[in-house]
Parts: C-alpha cells; sequence; structure tokens
C-alpha cells in the first residue's frame, strides 16, 4: 500500500515512474504462497543494448530503481491499471487471512476460569466509582419478597440429587436465567465418583437376631461388606466424649458405636471412632422430639470434600490418572437409622450408665448387646455439571469474588438448596439490572456459580477448585457461600476467614431487621460481637475447602431459630412447609435479608479501589495459638525435660508472629498514606493482601494427602492446632508422639508464619526493612 501511495504521488506530481518488484508473501492454509510482480512499461521492454545489462544487474538487487525512458499516456493508464490491480489483490489477501481466523477449527483445550471472564472485554479508563449508598440503596429498591416467591416456584423440585435429571433440568433453568440478564455464562462438566443405595433390597441392620427394618437412608463413601460387634453409645462422637468412655475402662475396639447426629459432622464421627477401632458406626437422628420416628437421614462421611477418587486434581473426563483413593475415605462401615429403631436398641442395652449430662442416653452397652451391619452400596461415576455466569468489572476483570450456591438435595431440599439457589439468581438479576440500566460499574468482576454434588462433600464446587487452582490463584479474592442460608429465625450465625470480619461487621450495620426496628448488627446480643455472630469453620462448611484449599477468603451464613437446629437438613422434610414453621413463615423476607447482606458484601468487595480485607484481623488468631504452643512447650520442659531438650526455643515462632504484625500494620499504614487515583499502586496493594490467606497454606504438605493446608483454620498435623495437639500427646506419653517429629513440624510452621509475613512486607527489597 506504502508502494501503491508512492506511485500515486509520483504520478501527479510529474516524477519520473520507477522500476520495482513487489514480493507479495501471504500465508494461506498452512502453506506459503508468493506473487511477484513487475513494474514495466512496453518502452522498458523495447529498450535494447545497455537496457539488459540494466535489467540483469536489477535481477541481482530487485530494489534499485533506473529511470524510465519517458512518460506517455499510455504508460499513466498503465499505472493506473496497475495500482487497482494492487488494491483488488491486498483486499483479498486480508479477507481470506480474516477468513481463515473466523473458519479455524475450535481449541478442544478447556479454556481457563480468567478467559471465560475477561472475553470480549475492553477495559474502561475512566473511574466508574458510583457512591457506595447509592449502590447499596440501589440493591435494597431490587430486592423483594414477590421476586423471591417467583423463584422459589421456579427451582422448588422433589427430586434433584447429584448427576439425576432433575438436577440437570434445574441447571438449565440457572443458565437460562444467567442468559436472559445478558451474563457472559459458561458451564464446567466432571465426571465423578458418587454412591447410590444398594441396585437391589436395601442395607440392614440386626439387633440380637432381630431385623430393625427397611433402611432407605445411607451414607456415602461408607466402606461396603458386613461388621458385627457389641453395641456401645458414643453420645455425639467426639473424641471428648469417646474419651469419657476410655474413662470409664471402656475400650471401643471391635464395638458397634452408637451416635446422635449433630455437633460435629458424619464423617468426623466416623473417623474418631475408626482411630479407636470401633468396627462400625450407627448414626440417627437427635431431635427426636420434632423430626419423628421414621424419618431416614442422608449424608456422607467421607473426611474431606470433592470426588474421593481423584483427591488432589480434577475430575475431568480426559484425565489420565492413576486409581486412587483419598486419605479420608473410611476404613470401617457407616450406616444412618430412625430414631425409633435407635429407640429399640437403646431399650435393649446393658452395661454402664451414661456419663452425666449425656441427654437421652441410658445404659452405655455391653459386650452381649450384639448388633450385625451390612453395607451395600453402589459406588457410579456420573457426570455433573456446575453453570456461572458472570458480570465483568470495568477496571480489573480478571479480579473476581465468587458468589455460589449447590443446586442438588436428596430430596426436596428447600432448605439446602432451593432457598440458596434462588438468592443466588436474584442477586444476579438485580446486580445485572443495576449495570445496564443504573450506571453502575464494578470494578471487579461478579461470578456467579451454580455447584452439584454439594450433598456429598461440596464436590463440584471442590473439583472446580482443583481444575483451576492456577487461574484461581490471586485472581479470586472472595467466596460467598449461599447454602443453608435460611434454617430459622431470628439469630443471625456466620463463619469466615478473619480476613473478612470486619466486613461482615459493617455489613450487619447495612441491612435492616424484618421489623424495620433497626438492623442485623443492632439485634445482636451483649457487646461482643464477635463472640455472638462468629462460629468456628468447620469440615462440612461449604466454604470450607476455598479457605482451607485453595487459599481463598471466604463466608457462610445462616439465620437460625434461637437455642435449635433446622432438624431436616439431609431429610426427606425438608420441605417449604417445614422451612415455614421454622421460620414462621416469613422464609421470603429471609430470602431478601440474606440476599442483601450477601450482595452488599460482593457489591463492596468489587466497589471500592482496595479490597475490604483486614489483615490485622489475623494478628489475634496467631497471637493465641502460639501463645498457647508455648506455655505446653515450657511445661513439657519444666517437668520432661527428656522428650524437649531446652535448645528447643519459642523465639523463632514468637519471631514470626512479631513480623506479620508489624507488615500488617506497615500496610495499613501505607493504605492510609495511598493516593486511590493511582491505579497501579492500588491494585499491588490489592495483590498483597490476596496474598496472606494462600500464604498461609503449607507449602511442606502435599495437597493430595493434606488437601486442607491451612496452618490456622485447615486441618491435618501441619496445623498451629495439631502442634498443640502433640504436645499433648508428649505429655501424656501416648504412642503417637513423636518428638523429633514435633520439632520438624514446628519449624515448618514457624517458618509459613514467616514467609507470610514476608509476602505482606511487599518487594524482597523491602523486606529487610519491613520485616
Amino acid at each position: 500500500m506504502d508502494h501503491a501511495r508512492s506511485t500515486i504521488s509520483k504520478i501527479f506530481n510529474g516524477e519520473p515512474r520507477s522500476y520495482t518488484r513487489f514480493n507479495l508473501t501471504q500465508n494461506m492454509e498452512g502453506e506459503n504462497s508468493q506473487v511477484e510482480m513487475k513494474l514495466s512499461s512496453d518502452m522498458d521492454e523495447e529498450v535494447g543494448g545497455n537496457g539488459v545489462g540494466e535489467d540483469l544487474n536489477h535481477a541481482k538487487d530487485p530494489y534499485v530503481v533506473r529511470k524510465p525512458a519517458g512518460r506517455t499516456p499510455k504508460n499513466v493508464c498503465f499505472m493506473v491499471a496497475t495500482i487497482l490491480l494492487i488494491f483488488i489483490i491486498s483486499y483479498l489477501i486480508g479477507y481470506l487471512s480474516h477468513r481463515r481466523k473466523e473458519l479455524a477449527p475450535p481449541s478442544c483445550s478447556r479454556p481457563t476460569v480468567e478467559e471465560s471472564i475477561t472475553q470480549g472485554y475492553v477495559k474502561m479508563e475512566a473511574d466508574p466509582l458510583m457512591d457506595w449508598s447509592d449502590v447499596k440503596s440501589l440493591l435494597d429498591q431490587k430486592m423483594s419478597a414477590s421476586s423471591f416467591e417467583s423463584a422459589f416456584s421456579e427451582f422448588a423440585s422433589e427430586s434433584h440429587q447429584a448427576g439425576s435429571a432433575g438436577d440437570e433440568a434445574l441447571a438449565n433453568k440457572v443458565l437460562k436465567r444467567f442468559n436472559q440478564y445478558g451474563m457472559y455464562t459458561w458451564t464446567d462438566e466432571h465426571y465423578v465418583k458418587l454412591v447410590d443405595p444398594p441396585a437391589s433390597g436395601s442395607n440392614m441392620v440386626t439387633f440380637k437376631g432381630s431385623d430393625l427394618g427397611t433402611l432407605r437412608g445411607y451414607l456415602a463413601y461408607s466402606k461396603t461388606g458386613t461388621a458385627q460387634g457389641a453395641v456401645l453409645h458414643g453420645n455425639y462422637g467426639q473424641m471428648d466424649d469417646l474419651r469419657k468412655l476410655q474413662d470409664k475402662s471402656i475400650a471401643l475396639d471391635g464395638r458397634v458405636l452408637l451416635v446422635k447426629s449433630g455437633k460435629i459432622s458424619f464423617a468426623e464421627k466416623v473417623a474418631n471412632a475408626a482411630k479407636l477401632n470401633a468396627s462400625a458406626v450407627l448414626i440417627y437422628p437427635a431431635d427426636n422430639s420434632r423430626i419423628g420416628g421414621s424419618t431416614q437421614l442422608f449424608g456422607h462421611v467421607h473426611l474431606g470434600s470433592g470426588d474421593p477418587y481423584t483427591p488432589g486434581f480434577p475430575s475431568f473426563n480426559n484425565t489420565q490418572f492413576p486409581p486412587v483413593q483419598s486419605s479420608g475415605l473410611p476404613s470401617i462401615l457407616a450406616q444412618t437409622i430412625t430414631v425409633s429403631m435407635a429407640a429399640t436398641i437403646m431399650r435393649g442395652m446393658e452395661g454402664k450408665s451414661a456419663p452425666t449430662g449425656w441427654v437421652g442416653v441410658g445404659k452405655l452397652g455391653d459386650d452381649k448387646d450384639m448388633v450385625t451391619v451390612e453395607v451395600n452400596n453402589v459406588l457410579a461415576e456420573k457426570m455433573i455439571n456446575n453453570v456461572f455466569g458472570v458480570i465483568k468489572g470495568f477496571v480489573d476483570p480478571d479480579r473476581f469474588v465468587v458468589l455460589g450456591a449447590q443446586r442438588d438435595a436428596w430430596g426436596p431440599g428447600f432448605a439446602s438448596s432451593t432457598v440458596g439457589t434462588s438468592v443466588l439468581v436474584e442477586l444476579a438479576r438485580a446486580i445485572s439490572d443495576m449495570v445496564k440500566n443504573d450506571g453502575f460499574k464494578p470494578r471487579r468482576s461478579i461470578v456467579f456459580a451454580s455447584w452439584s454434588a454439594g450433598e456429598y462433600g461440596s464436590v463440584g464446587a471442590t473439583e472446580w477448585l482443583e481444575g483451576y487452582l492456577s487461574s484461581l490463584n490471586m485472581k479470586a479474592f472472595s467466596y460467598i457461600n449461599l447454602d443453608g442460608v435460611v434454617t430459622g429465625f431470628p439469630k443471625f450465625k456466620a463463619s469466615a476467614s478473619p480476613l473478612m470480619y470486619t466486613l461482615i461487621q459493617r455489613t450487619l450495620r447495612e441491612v435492616k431487621t424484618l421489623s424495620d426496628s433497626g438492623t442485623l448488627y443492632d439485634a445482636v446480643p451483649g457487646t461482643n460481637w464477635e463472640a455472638a455472630v462468629m462460629e468456628p469453620l468447620r469440615l462440612n462448611d461449604p466454604a470450607y475447602p476455598f479457605i482451607t484449599f485453595s487459599g481463598i477468603p471466604s463466608v457462610s451464613f445462616r439465620f437460625i431459630t434461637e437455642g435449635e437446629e433446622y432438624p431436616y437438613l439431609g431429610t426427606l422434610q425438608d420441605t417449604r412447609d417445614k422451612l415455614n414453621g421454622a421460620t414462621s413463615n416469613q422464609v421470603a423476607k429471609l430470602a431478601v435479608s440474606a440476599g442483601q447482606f450477601a450482595g452488599k458484601i460482593a457489591l463492596r468487595l468489587v466497589h471500592d479501589h482496595l479490597l475490604r480485607l483486614d489483615v490485622k484481623k489475623y494478628i489475634r488468631q496467631i497471637h493465641i495459638q502460639v501463645y498457647d504452643i508455648n506455655s505446653k512447650i515450657k511445661s513439657l520442659q519444666s517437668m520432661q525435660p527428656q522428650l524437649l531438650p531446652k535448645s528447643l526455643t519459642v523465639q523463632w515462632l514468637m519471631s514470626a508472629l512479631g513480623s506479620y504484625s508489624r507488615a500488617a500494620s506497615s500496610l495499613s499504614t501505607e493504605i492510609d498514606n495511598s493516593d486511590l487515583e493511582e491505579e497501579e499502586m492500588c491494585r499491588n496493594i490489592n495483590d498483597r493482601i490476596m496474598s496472606v490467606e494462600r500464604d498461609f497454606l503449607s507449602p511442606y504438605v502435599s495437597p493430595r494427602e493434606s488437601p486442607f493446608r491451612h496452618i490456622l483454620v485447615g486441618s491435618g498435623s501441619h496445623t498451629l492446632k495439631a502442634l498443640s495437639d502433640h504436645l499433648d500427646a508428649l505429655q501424656d506419653d501416648h504412642s503417637d508422639a513423636n518428638a523429633d517429629l514435633f520439632r520438624i513440624q514446628f519449624a515448618l510452621a514457624t517458618w509459613t508464619i514467616q514467609g507470610c509475613a514476608n509476602s505482606l512486607a511487599g518487594e524482597i527489597w523491602s523486606t529487610d526493612n519491613m520485616i
């Protein structure tokens, strides 16, 4: 094109015409095609003598220019025609090149999460900030009880177990809604191992030779087979409960443990029993006053999350990993029974009396109270789909908060899945409308996720985390769990990463109570809101793998009834009528409050220049555990110096705590003095804030063997709690205690904290000055 413009200029400016050879090379359909054109006139071709020599010289150097003999009208016409030809050829080449891109075969590789979120994005240079008071007011206006009633009707289902046709139908409804809101959507397909009840017949429990009846409920991932032993009541199956049995000189070896539901997860009950060599566990509903004598219980006993047959890696259909099992799969049988069946067993039990405080338990059972347990569950591979929609940010679209809710349930699952799915979809509708019609422009993206196989231990969510761990690293800065957000009224409870505590407190002040007499924060009893509202993160919390496996700050919350738990989760009685009874017919209004709470947390995180995550909140958490370890080490060194020598000092652990404290305080000062209009500086500060949760994941343990690697809220020998427990075991001279192993774990935990402090301090050249 430059040659053409030059030629036109020379023609109309009367400059001499030149002789030029063009090589046009274009890669078409994977081959090299060359077009060579020589521009000359008839007069050039008629020149003889020295002209031949000149042409030969030009052949050696095609860009040498010689002057022509002259200019005629015929030559001018010839040049115009040649220029038009060049334009046509250039156009065709450009068209074919563009067409090749359009017709290129789709890649078989799976797009990353970042690609899905940022596809089609054009960065906005102007600051999109809307006043926060306007943002939260818009959200309140767009959420109503009537819209939730409509959502309840659409997403309620009698049968939508993971991997079933009902589950797929709900997934399509969620996907349709997201598309209607103009969101970019995609799905994530996994092939996972789930558990079904026996193909024919049922599992069986007999007491003293008598069959207790038909069992419809079951526990996924239980060991299969038959076990027999004398029954022994273990209250809730907590380790403290089982130690009380040992205090009564009752051994658990070979016993069938009978325990109540509640307090801890089914998986933890079974794992505790297995540690003490029980042969099987029977679990029955604790709340027999409301749940009824014949209600069947469903659940799982995998001490972990995700597909236990692909631990630490995703269950995509094209993975080539060898067969492997999670270390969290139980080694003993487990089965649920009804309240009536449990009563039959307890009436026939003899032996010692139960410890004081074991409500509803009489005799503990003796060696003659024989029980046989038979489990014939079927392991089956099923395809599940996670459904996603995204509202893209206008400044940092590759950074995002995730709101998620499980879609499946054992039965109707109104409280466990329908309410959460409705809150998810209604928030997507409200925020999409704010962006399209009200001028709200989030700085960062918001991802809405509908998970499958949540009832089997957050399988869908965990497989997504495993599949895109590298994409999520330093991209996803928070997860907000919407499962089970309404199970009672009027008490509010939450469990979360300490990084989110301050944001939770502020948000409670921005959501009104149902009576409109004040805010949720005003309704918190006492003066210590953390003690009244916050609960410890537990293994069966859907937010747990996000924090402890992926290092993503997360929060779960729920409305509950004072002094009691909703008893119908994990049963076929989890219906709208039961939830109405537990909430005084205010389910829709409570869903509005839940949506406002979750929505305002998400919107605050994508609205402000800096992430509202408080890194100082971890100082107290570390301090408590470090000083507990310090006191136990000193006690052990004074009483049993042969176990821990005086050379073992807590100085370096204290130093790591001090390093984190100073780095957190320094960052707060830097934030106070920062210029929020400086985009690169804001991004740098946000990166350091986001790194904290991830850096508390121990780099010294295998994600397959110890997936919950967080040293403060995770589980395993690498945690600070495990260090404290190890010191107790050394004090009691337990057979599993090992002083050398403790010192290794102690050193690794110390450096994990120090490494987190170094990362929080900033650049590597700033570390020595900051720490």
